[in-house]
């Protein structure tokens, strides 16, 4: 009887597209709805860039694509394994073969806006077969059809096996290092290959199209037998990884039992678990041993702050080597921003404790210490060592114990002040790197860190400036002020305001009548928000800070940075002007919608 209960191929998948929508268009208002348009109008902005790219510069036509296709494969990393509307788990007494449950789920994945700004972006392709004539057009919609199968093909099998395979600290350690890795080539990727002095249409041309989003372009410019040739691999490549997602999805439903926590055994204990704040701090060093969330992230900020400044090596720029310990901070800092999000409702734990919320917050920043404390210093001594940087070390010794004391405070202040909610970690899925909660507010947290704790860091550096060894002593005060000073905003806020905390852990933001939300600024403004937040950085930091640092300690290489390409009359307005825009831009994503909030 089960084959008459169970709906055909064709009704399933549609039955997968109708829950994908109806659960899309339910989740969707106020500032989900904003960030929902304005990444549909940023992927639209993008789109259209890389068809500009066929038409104007054919020969980066791969590369492009290429990064339509890392999008796919590490966007499920970075945001913790990939947000799944509709999880394998909850189909997992569907009377259907595994084979017919992926190509269902694969018709749902294919119900949202993503996949449709991508098939636009690969309409470049029919564009540029339009250069090889008829059959070349032809050929390129078939290609882009059949390569946003494949892109999407490609994203669901690795969120699978994150899903399956990341059930050890090893293995989430290492999904780490691929994102910080990740990350760190996006940033700073350019320069081995300039180092290198290869032509990056040359590079194109003979290692991105071997790539799968490559194979369209290659098809469009092959002879009609060969393109078909390339076509049916391509399907053939779809139909693998099919078969290789439903056989992970199978094995993920029945492994799925056995949840994400790592065992019990080796959990660390650096001290006798004595006095409120060092039993506090005994437990949360245990929950970093085995949250495989906590681990990944960990992985991230220290395989970027390792990678990061060794990729400008090969340009033989040593300069921000001596700084990796410094980074690691930083991103660490980034990565643990939602402390008592992660932790979900064991928040109650620390409520029905009397006086327990000054022990818990001080035992949060004692462990957070304990973890980066010690690698970020040997990083930050190794680095400097290495480098040959005598200059480095009045910098490197000021910034450590400020930066280090200044993300102390900031990450309880805001883990109390800025909470994210989550899912409880023994009420996750079968994907152990998800988290459930808000991947946009938690990126939204992780860089205002990335600007806040920096910030912190500056009364040092201007004591440095003005003399090198007494700027030591300043970042030792300013780190032992801000820890002090931020944790105590921080367990007061906890004790006066833990109800509302938990409330809002358990049951989500309360909705407020007439509050006004992002969702209400106008389309333009919404779009130059996000536009700011997401390139903001890149003239207040790598054009403006970094090489106004390289002009003060007379670094010559200009690198790609435009002030140090200028003649020298143009360099320090180019600066100043490269700071200042970087500034606006931050002060118009903030400003713009707090404007929302003041009476009109």
């Amino acid at each position: 009887m089960a084959h008459l209960l169970t709906p055909g191929p064709a009704a399933l998948a549609k039955l997968m597209i109708r829950m994908r929508l109806t659960l899309m268009r339910n989740s969707l208002g106020g500032d989900d709805a904003a960030n929902l348009y304005t990444g549909v109008s940023v992927g639209l902005i993008l789109a259209a860039g890389t068809i500009a790219v066929a038409v104007l510069w054919p020969a980066y036509l791969p590369l492009a694509l290429a990064a339509w296709l890392s999008g796919w494969i590490f966007g499920p990393i970075l945001i913790g394994g990939g947000n799944e509307t509709l999880r394998p788990e909850y189909f997992a007494m569907l009377p259907a073969t595994p084979r017919r449950t992926a190509a269902a789920l694969l018709a749902g994945a294919f119900a949202g806006p993503a996949p449709a700004v991508n098939l636009i972006a690969l309409l470049s392709l029919p564009v540029y077969g339009w250069r090889h004539g008829p059959a070349g057009v032809l050929i390129g919609l078939v290609a882009a059809v059949i390569t946003l199968i494949t892109m999407v093909m490609i994203s669901r099998v690795v969120v699978a096996l994150i899903g399956l395979f990341v059930r050890s600290r090893a293995t989430a350690a290492s999904v780490g290092v691929v994102a910080g890795t990740a990350i760190a080539l996006c940033s700073n990727g350019w320069a081995p290959v300039a180092a290198l002095g290869g032509d990056t249409a040359a590079w194109s041309h003979h290692l991105v199209r071997a790539l799968p989003s490559g194979w369209g372009v290659a098809a469009i410019e092959a002879p009609w037998p060969l393109a078909l040739a390339i076509l049916a691999a391509n399907a053939g490549l779809i139909a693998l990884l099919l078969a290789s997602w439903a056989t992970l999805l199978s094995r993920r439903v029945v492994s799925a039992a056995r949840g994400g926590v790592p065992p019990r055994r080796g959990a660390p204990r650096p001290f006798p678990t004595t006095g409120g704040a060092r039993v506090s701090a005994a437990k949360e060093l245990r929950a970093w041993w085995r949250d495989l969330v906590r681990i990944q992230l960990l992985g991230t900020a220290f395989s970027f702050a390792l990678v990061f400044p060794f990729l400008l090596v090969p340009l033989d720029a040593w300069v921000v080597v001596p700084f990796t310990g410094l980074i690691a901070i930083v991103m660490a800092a980034a990565s643990s921003a939602n402390l008592y999000g992660a932790d979900g409702t064991a928040l109650w734990l620390t409520l029905m404790t009397p006086g327990a919320e000054r022990a818990d917050v001080r035992g949060r920043q004692l462990a957070w210490f304990l973890i980066v404390g010690p690698a970020a210093i040997a990083l930050s001594l190794a680095g400097t060592l290495i480098s040959g940087e005598p200059w480095a070390w009045p910098w490197v010794l000021g910034l450590l114990p400020a930066l280090l004391g200044g993300g102390a405070g900031i990450i309880v202040l805001l883990a109390v002040t800025s909470l994210v909610p989550g899912t409880d970690p023994h009420k996750r899925g079968g994907n152990p790197l998800s988290t459930g909660a808000d991947e946009t507010a938690e990126t939204s947290l992780a860089w205002l860190v990335l600007i806040a704790l920096p910030s912190i860091a500056l009364p040092t550096a201007g004591a440095i400036l003005l003399n090198p060894w007494a700027g030591v002593a300043s970042g030792v005060l300013t780190g032992a002020l801000s820890a002090w000073g931020l944790g105590r905003i921080a367990y007061r806020r906890l004790e006066n305001h833990g109800t509302e905390l938990l409330n809002l852990m358990k049951h989500g933001p309360a909705p407020q009548a007439g509050k006004p939300t992002t969702a209400d600024l106008p389309v333009v403004h919404r779009i130059g928000v996000t536009v700011c937040y997401l390139t903001a950085w890149l003239p207040l930091f790598p054009q403006g800070v970094v090489p106004m640092v390289m002009k003060i300690f007379g670094i010559a290489d200009p690198g790609w940075f435009l002030a140090l390409h200028l003649p020298p009359i143009w360099q320090w307005p180019t600066i100043i002007f490269m700071i200042a825009l970087g500034l606006l831009m931050y002060g118009y994503a903030i400003l713009i919608p707090m404007r929302l909030n003041s009476p009109s």
